[in-house]
């Protein structure tokens, strides 16, 4: 099923990012090297599989990454109904800016901005970043995903680094 996505043409800086606009695919095992992939994507799984690049799928609806490996600065950022099942995020910076978002992250995130609503749970965040008053997403620092787990909101206070 990868055969829909629309690839951008090799050593191109400009044309449609890989995945944009994709309606109602199924992706697993892929490695991904690119900018803008799964923009305005929606009804999109993506599974086993390695995304790299920035600004990875904005304004997407209804996608879930599961088993996956993240790599980039601002990640998943102004998404609906946005799941990541025990995926890691390397190097992401700035992620879920207004999201609407369910996540459970294998590994520590750099920085988590404003998230809308949902719940991100992460081993470890360096920040997390509440610049406006309705990001009210749960960010929870569990390194084991279960009991004995903090809420970011209960923990710090919005906008400085969770203690």
């Amino acid at each position: 099923e990868a055969a829909k996505l629309r690839p951008r043409p090799q050593g191109m800086d400009y044309g449609v990012p890989c995945g944009y606009g994709s309606n109602g695919i199924s992706v697993k095992n892929c490695s991904f090297d690119t900018k803008d992939a799964f923009w305005h994507a929606k009804n999109v799984v993506i599974r086993n599989s390695v995304v790299k690049g920035e600004y990875l799928a904005w304004y997407c609806e209804n996608v879930t990454f599961e088993n996956c490996r993240i790599i980039g600065t601002q990640p998943l950022c102004y998404c609906r109904n946005l799941k990541l099942i025990n995926c890691e995020m390397i190097d992401c910076d700035l992620a879920f800016e207004r999201s609407e978002v369910q996540a459970t992250v294998a590994t520590p995130v750099l920085s988590i901005k404003n998230p809308l609503s949902g719940r991100i749970v992460v081993p470890d965040v360096g920040e997390v970043i509440r610049d406006i008053p309705n990001a009210e997403g749960e960010v929870v620092i569990s390194p084991l995903f279960g009991p004995g787990s903090r809420s970011e909101q209960t923990a710090g206070s919005p906008g400085r680094r969770a203690a």
